[in-house]
Order: C-alpha cells, then structure tokens, then sequence
C-alpha cells in the first residue's frame, strides 16, 4: 500500500464518481504524525544538558611567536636573544561543566570520532562549582604555571630564584579562619622555618590533632605570630589552609595567552623562556609542540586530553611532541600520522629533547610505548 489512497476503481466503486486528488490515509496520517514527533524531539535534545564532558582539539600556539601582533613572551630585566622555530603549547575545547551544555549528539559525535572524548562531567568539576569559579581557579593556576616555569628556567641557567610559602586560601569554618589570611607569608611554625611546604606540612603534622600550632607571619610587611588549633583529618594534624610557593624573581615574565588557562602549558613555557634567555636557537629551526605541569622540583607532572593535543599540534604543523610520562598509555595508539612522540619525566629530559630534535638526532631519545 503507498502513503496514498488510491482511486476507488474496484467492484465498491460508484459508476460515475469523479477520480479526483486521493486523501490521505490513515498510514499517511500516522506517517506524518511519527515524523513530526521525531522532529520535536531531535529539536528538544539540541538543549537538554547532560552531565559529561567533551574533549575535542584545541589550538596550539607558539610560545616563541605572537598572537594578534603581541608577542606570546615577554621577558624583561634581563638579555634575551632572538631565536626561530616554534615551542607549541597545546590546548582541549571542553564542552560541558558548570556554564555548558553538551547534547546527545555531541556524545555521539565522541562516540565515533577518535579525537574526540567523553567522561563524566565530575571527573573533571568539583560538584555545585559555578563557571566563575571555574575560570577563576583554572586563571590561578594559569598564573602560577607561568611563574614556577620562569623560576625553572632561571634555576636552569644557575640563577639563584629565592621561594616564600604563603598562604593561597583559607577555607571558611576552618581552624585557621580569622588568624591567618591569604596572602600572609609564612616565616616559621613552632620555630621550624618554613622554607618550602613540605616543611610547614612537616611542623604541623608533628602536633597530635587538637594541640595548637604557633604560627610566625608576615602581613603587610610587617610581621607577627598567631596561635592555631589543629584538627584531625585522616589522622593527621591540619590548620585548614592551603598552600602556595612565593617566588622572588630576578626578571619580570610577561606570557600572552589570552583565555586559556589551566597548568598544563607550564613545561612549554619554560622551555620558551629558557630559549628566550641563552643565545642561539633551542628548536633548530624546528616546530616542536608538547604539554605537561612544571613542578617546582623541575619534573613534568601529567595532564587531560593528551589525544586531542597532540592533534590540534598536528593540524598546525608540529612533527615532534613531548608527552608527559604519565600521559604516555593514553598516547600510543592515537599518534598522527609523521608525528613523533617522546616522553619526558623533568625540565632536563625536555631541554635535551628539543636539543636532539635540533640537531636530528632522535634516535636515542625515550618514547612513549
């Protein structure tokens, strides 16, 4: 049967009725209806948020270059020198989390595409957090990426960098509150010096939960001592603040990158200014993209997305990326085609690398897989 009547030429045909436009039936009525109805709920899960994350590629930008003809890197207080080649940073597009939607076609799109990734959106979103929040934390950690890997670029070429510890946050309804501030600088804990944070840690968990902690501050350049109460947690002794390393650098850092934000650029960004303080060209001429946190010990800590960054490096041209170690099992497999992946576990392992890579000598470098 077709989706119209037919004209009723059959034995309870009438013998002279006109054979006009058929009418539709009532399998074309259903038909119809079914495909409306399709329609309306294709159109309604365009905007029915889900609770996952996707990952696609990102751009990568040249650390050495500029971005709407402001330089990416600026460093000022000390003798640059030019250079050529390329250090990428790579990025992820997020779809999802706090301020987004992602659809069900965008989970499809994930499902068959293997540069794109879903997960669950609490993988990477701490519940009830608002976008602002997001942005603001990811722009912290921005920050703080540029400043440690100017330090280990710095400490790379011999330069002393001096370190404070001071207090990043201090979490309402904690011990801490209304004794310790952020921004405070921290000069001893029950007389132990708080050289990095694993010494204040240290002083702190000496305590058995529920002593008090006497606490050595600078504020406002002037300083003072605080007394504390420690709370359990886990079994151990905490004062409920969080932590950051203060650096005292010799040169201003200035890095132009925009909205991106996050930690994950840190190992590029030392090596660029690494580059960009010893004479000659670190890459050889060479595009050389990566990713990966630089921690203040120097080492290369892991990151999200390994797969989609080192597409987005390799749509813009790079043949050679530098993975994190950590990052390597989620690598392999998924490397573009003319692509070379090697894997780094510190700033050293990353600055002999792009060395090799100048030079064209590779062969003996380590390798994801």
């Amino acid at each position: 049967m077709s989706d119209r009547a037919e004209p009723r030429v059959g034995p309870d045909a009438a013998p002279h009725e006109p054979l006009g436009p058929a009418r539709p039936g009532r399998f074309a009525t259903a038909s119809l209806t079914t495909v409306f109805l399709l329609v309306i709920v294709a159109a309604g899960l365009t905007f029915v948020g889900l609770p996952y994350v996707v990952l696609s590629p990102g751009p990568a930008t040249n650390v050495l270059g500029s971005v709407d003809g402001k330089p990416v890197l600026t460093v000022e207080g000390a003798q640059t020198y030019p250079t050529e080649g390329a250090l990428d940073f790579t990025t992820v597009s997020f779809d999802g989390g706090p301020g987004r939607t992602v659809t069900v076609y965008e989970l499809l799109e994930a499902w068959v595409r293997d540069d794109v990734e879903a997960a669950s959106e609490d993988l990477y979103f701490p519940p009830e957090a608002t976008e602002d929040q997001i942005e603001a934390e990811n722009a912290e950690m921005m920050n703080d990426s540029q400043v440690v890997a100017a330090a280990t670029a710095l400490r790379a070429l011999g330069t002393d960098v001096p370190t404070s510890v001071a207090i990043a946050d201090v979490p309402a309804g904690g011990p801490a509150e209304g004794r310790i501030e952020p921004g405070d600088v921290l000069v001893s804990v029950d007389g132990e010096k708080a050289s990095d944070t694993g010494a204040v840690r240290a002083a702190v968990q000496a305590r058995s939960p529920g002593e008090d902690v006497s606490v050595r501050l600078r504020r406002d350049g002037e300083e003072q001592t605080v007394t504390v109460p420690t709370v359990d947690t886990g079994g151990r002794a905490v004062i409920g603040v969080l932590l950051r390393t203060q650096y005292d650098l010799p040169v201003q850092v200035t890095l132009n990158t925009g909205r991106v934000g996050g930690p994950s650029a840190g190992l590029m960004f030392s090596l660029a200014i690494y580059d960009s303080l010893t004479p000659g060209s670190l890459t050889g001429g060479e595009r050389v993209a990566g990713t990966g946190t630089i921690l203040d010990d120097g080492s290369v800590g892991p990151i999200s997305g390994i797969r989609q960054k080192m597409v987005g490096a390799h749509e813009a041209g790079a043949r050679y990326f530098l993975s994190p170690e950590g990052d390597c099992a989620d690598a392999v497999g998924h490397v573009p085609d003319g692509m070379e992946l090697f894997k780094v576990t510190s700033f050293d392992d990353a600055r002999v690398a792009v060395e090799a890579i100048a030079t064209g000598e590779v062969a003996g470098l380590p390798r994801c897989g």
